[in-house]
């Protein structure tokens, strides 16, 4: 039987999916909700939130996605960061997941990638799990209810956990797959239950289609100044950079956390949710999300709570580091109403530096913003991913390589045209490690990372002084009202200053030969910046 509203010529039978058992079409958050409990798949917590756990897959697992590879792609994808399944092995699995579909309940939304509408795609999400489909109602973008009557989809995602994929029959890694069909516009998710599979998926598309249109696709999170949508800010960085956390300042209107396109309109948010980290989360620190994880409908994904008090421990990362809370964005107070901004007047690359070398914040000129969004320098946070229980340094192209479809030169010159023509002011900013290493140093004050963020977007550091840095030669700020002096030379944090000469150097090297790579497809004025 089906339940819920949709489109009576798009329905999973109009696509080939027959057999099923029930199907439950567009149902809201309460719905969701109660289906999720009759099927035992988590606790209903404090205010109505959704507590979940994903079991043996706590993150993502970048190397279980695949792209099928056909002529109408073959020449576009960037096979070393992407690989290939056949269309044959790719037509196995479908074949085989949808007999093993037969006779289960499934959950549908149909939703939307991309608050401008010029540039959104439609997406079908089936589920297995009903509070998967809750979670990507939250990460989507939801028609109005009207409009679901004539709803159709540009692609369908099709996630079902409890089926195994076979390596040798549909030619994957594992029995875990993420795998995407330009041609058949399918993706199809198997033994995994981690949900923030569904919504990178997504952003994988995105990727694809969007620089055909002359978008660029961010990995970013964005906000801008209050009653000024001109003043626009975004922020490149990985998971536990801070994106999340520092896109929501309360004196700037959040557009998005995490994915956000660039077009010749301006920016403007994939998304219509956030999906943040909640290990040390603190209602001191982080009000608003904190207040978040106690709202209705809000998932609550892999951590540990009290079972009679239901109360959450931030601190307790024996499930996974990555514990995560998915919620709307109007559950943030200062939310955009449309996500829409203009063209980023400030863009800021985000990285986690665990080797204590970076200073808290540095001014790129063009050449070394491409130099640096092509690097994609940072650590991988514990728990981001399978087996990463402690930072380890990583270059992550673009701040995004498992979501980057294409080559990274695609992205670096998009970014870089449009930087040219709208004149955004470029920083880095290391929210890392100072005084030391990881294992030696500490956390980068967040004080200070907002109390620099503040000047650079305010436009007071333009008139600041600064000097050369020795070891990347970008301008770092000498002195900034609030902020320690000896914070913005790192090399002055280090009571061993011999072991910070040699901890640069082995990082300034690093990013020498990762960035060779590079240097067949960059113009001379980024190699200028590459070779020193």
């Amino acid at each position: 039987m089906t339940f819920g509203r949709v489109n009576p010529n798009f329905r999973l039978e109009d696509q080939g999916i027959e057999g099923l058992g029930n199907v439950y079409y567009n149902q809201i958050e309460p719905a969701l909700i109660d289906a999720a409990l009759r099927r035992d798949e988590g606790t209903l917590g404090k205010g109505g939130a959704f507590l979940v756990t994903t079991g043996k897959f706590t993150g993502r697992s970048p190397k279980d996605k695949h792209v099928v590879k056909t002529p109408s792609v073959e020449d576009g994808i960037w096979w070393e960061n992407n690989a290939e399944m056949s269309p044959e092995g790719f037509d196995a699995l479908y074949a085989d997941m949808l007999e093993h579909m037969k006779g289960r309940d499934y959950f549908v939304q149909d939703l939307f990638g991309g608050a401008d509408p010029t540039h959104q795609l439609n997406v079908r999400v089936v589920t297995e799990l009903a509070w998967h489909g809750l979670f990507i109602r939250h990460m989507l973008r939801r028609p109005d209810r009207e409009s679901l009557n004539d709803f159709t989809a540009d692609f369908t995602i099709i996630n079902c956990p409890s089926f195994k994929a076979d390596p040798a029959k549909h030619g994957c890694r594992s029995e875990t797959v993420i795998a995407l069909n330009f041609d058949r516009k399918l993706i199809l998710i198997a033994n995994t239950e981690y949900a923030g599979e569904n919504k990178k998926s997504v952003f994988t598309l995105l990727n694809y289609l969007l620089p055909e249109k002359g978008v660029m696709p961010m990995h970013c999170s964005a906000n801008h100044a209050k009653g000024n949508p001109v003043d626009t800010a975004i922020f490149f960085g990985l998971s536990g950079t801070g994106k999340t956390t520092l896109s929501a300042d309360p004196d700037r209107v959040l557009i998005g956390d995490d994915e956000h396109g660039w077009s010749e309109r301006g920016t403007f948010n994939f998304e219509g949710g956030c999906y943040a980290k909640t290990i040390n989360l603190s209602e001191e620190a982080e009000p608003e999300i904190y207040a978040t994880t106690e709202k209705f409908g809000t998932v609550i994904e892999n951590m540990v709570f009290d079972p009679e008090t239901l109360d959450l421990d931030f601190d307790d990362d024996s499930l996974t580091a990555n514990m995560r809370c998915a919620y709307p964005l109007d559950y943030i107070s200062n939310a955009s109403k449309t996500a829409l901004g203009g063209h980023p007047k400030n863009i800021v690359m985000l990285t986690c530096d665990a080797f204590g070398v970076l200073p808290p914040i540095a001014r790129l000129t063009p050449a070394q913003a491409m130099y640096h969004f092509l690097s994609g320098f940072t650590a991988k946070v514990a728990g981001t991913e399978r087996g990463v229980t402690e930072p380890q340094p990583t270059f992550s192209t673009c701040f995004g390589a498992p979501f980057m479809p294409r080559r990274p030169e695609v992205y670096g010159n998009l970014l870089r045209e449009k930087i040219a023509k709208h004149g955004a002011t470029c920083w880095l900013v290391n929210t890392g490690w100072t005084g030391g290493a990881y294992g030696q140093g500490s956390r980068m004050p967040i004080r200070a990372t907002r109390s620099l963020l503040s000047a650079a977007l305010e436009g007071r550091l333009s008139n600041a002084e600064f000097r050369k840095d020795a070891n990347f030669g970008f301008e770092v700020p000498v002195k900034v009202e609030g902020v320690a002096e000896l914070l913005l030379n790192p090399r002055r944090t280090w009571d061993d200053k011999e072991a910070y000469d040699a901890q640069a150097a082995k990082l300034v090297q690093m990013f020498a030969d990762n960035f060779e790579q590079y240097l067949p497809f960059i113009d001379d004025d980024v190699k200028a910046v590459a070779i020193g």
